[in-house]
């Protein structure tokens, strides 16, 4: 008798397949067969679900004599047959066809981690994204394993879950686990004292037909965590059962691991997560203040654009810093227009840019700088393109950048211009520094005056 899901599952192929050869109008198979799974096995019969009423009075009427003689000829047994709906599977008692986890009882796929709601950048995760989607939807044909790694924070955990809520929506016959590497150290030394003597680990995996691991860098100088994963890993990927790791770095670079396992580990496909550029991180913000039924529009562009630049290097600081401010704006200081001030005021105490704003102005830097090159404010905030005004002006903008860490928008405000110029000023005076030391000691200077 097939026990796990996946032999389940070849058990019903070998039924459609064989189903197929004698239903010959290609429309009724299509319609009424094709679609069909075994939802599982309860006693000696099997629990087959369709995909409408109409398939399953078909099913369980006009050709339920062929389909019981087919599974019987398959697996030489005598299997009834019961027929449900999907909508069925609650009313049927579903927890009560799959037997009780005997490792990882409090493992879970959480469900609002989807691939609708990961928000793709266009170079930082784009090809973790699209390889996390190929794999969902083709789990253990295509890169066995799937490697990701990156620093913490970066997305890494949301595309195992992501994978793991595709899967179950598009193949609920597979069964997918998502653990951390915690978790299966901590099940393995359960196992190896005995707490589960009557249990076999290598066994309960066998069942499983996704395997999601997380921060499974976890696992090193454990040498016989190791040997168990060791052994897991290659029955799994041998049965072409599909797993997914991530790890905050590539797996050549993990000290501590085993070399055999270093080597499965780069057998598959291995896709780093950089850290998302300024226009994905505003695209992280809007997504979450609208999931959070905010209006955008109510949020001022450099409020975004100054989280996005600040707080942009790891994902879950963004989305901290923002939820800071959400909860700031709906029960501190309630507002719905969300300014620059308010902003500030909202993460004062997670940056020091609070206390850099009230010692110090823009146009104290705009005053100070146009002293220092005998030019007046005036000069400095308006249109004239002369080259010394100018340079002047750059540097303005790049002490205003620096000192008070404002965003790009924010200091093209001052000076009546757009962030790309300001960007383009800043970049310029960078560049300069290094080979300039004339600009390095006003700078000095300048700075001396201004802090």
């Amino acid at each position: 008798m097939p026990k796990s899901i996946s032999e389940i599952t070849l058990l019903w192929d070998r039924v459609l397949d064989r189903l197929k050869t004698h239903v010959t109008e290609k429309h009724v198979y299509d319609t009424f067969f094709q679609s069909s799974y075994v939802h599982t096995i309860i006693d000696n019969t099997l629990i087959i679900v369709t995909n409408s009423n109409l398939s399953k009075t078909m099913l369980s009427t006009t050709y339920a004599q062929l389909i019981k003689d087919v599974v019987n000829e398959i697996t030489q047994s005598n299997y009834d047959l019961k027929f449900i709906t999907k909508d069925e599977i609650p009313v049927a008692k579903e927890a009560s066809f799959i037997n009780k986890p005997t490792f990882f009882a409090n493992a879970k796929i959480v469900q609002h981690l989807t691939f609708d709601n990961f928000i793709v950048g266009d170079t930082s995760n784009l090809q973790a994204f699209q390889a996390s989607l190929m794999i969902a939807s083709n789990p253990g044909k295509l890169y066995n394993p799937l490697f990701i790694y990156s620093a913490s924070g970066l997305g890494k955990t949301h595309l195992l879950h992501a994978i793991g809520n595709y899967v179950k929506d598009n193949s609920p016959s597979l069964r997918v686990l998502y653990i951390s590497a915690d978790d299966f150290v901590d099940e393995f030394i359960k196992f190896a004292k005995g707490d589960k003597e009557n249990e076999s680990m290598k066994d309960y995996f066998k069942s499983v037909d996704v395997l999601l691991v997380d921060d499974v860098q976890f696992l090193a100088e454990k040498p016989k965590t190791e040997e168990m994963f060791f052994h897991i890993f290659n029955n799994l990927v041998n049965a072409n059962k599909q797993i997914v790791l991530t790890s905050d770095r590539h797996p050549s670079e993990l000290k501590g691991l085993e070399s055999r396992l270093v080597s499965r580990f780069s057998q598959g496909l291995q896709i780093n997560i950089t850290v998302p550029d300024l226009k994905t991180c505003e695209e992280i913000l809007r997504a979450k203040i609208s999931a959070n039924n905010l209006d955008v529009r109510d949020f001022d562009d450099d409020v975004i654009t100054f989280f996005a630049e600040k707080f942009g290097s790891n994902v879950r600081e963004l989305e901290g810093s923002l939820n800071r401010l959400l909860f700031y704006v709906t029960t501190i200081k309630k507002t719905k227009r969300v300014t620059m001030d308010i902003a500030l005021d909202s993460v004062q105490s997670l940056i020091s840019v609070y206390d850099a704003k009230t010692k110090l102005t823009e146009s104290k830097v705009v005053a100070v700088v146009a002293d220092y090159y005998n030019l007046t404010s005036t000069q400095l905030t308006g249109r004239n393109r002369n080259s010394q005004i100018a340079m002047a002006r750059h540097i303005a903008m790049y002490l205003v950048r620096e000192l008070m860490d404002l965003p790009f928008a924010r200091v093209g405000k001052v000076f009546g211009r757009d962030h790309t110029t300001v960007i383009s000023a800043v970049d310029k005076v960078e560049k300069l520094l290094k080979t300039d030391q004339e600009l390095l000691k006003a700078l000095d200077d300048l700075k001396t005056r201004l802090v």
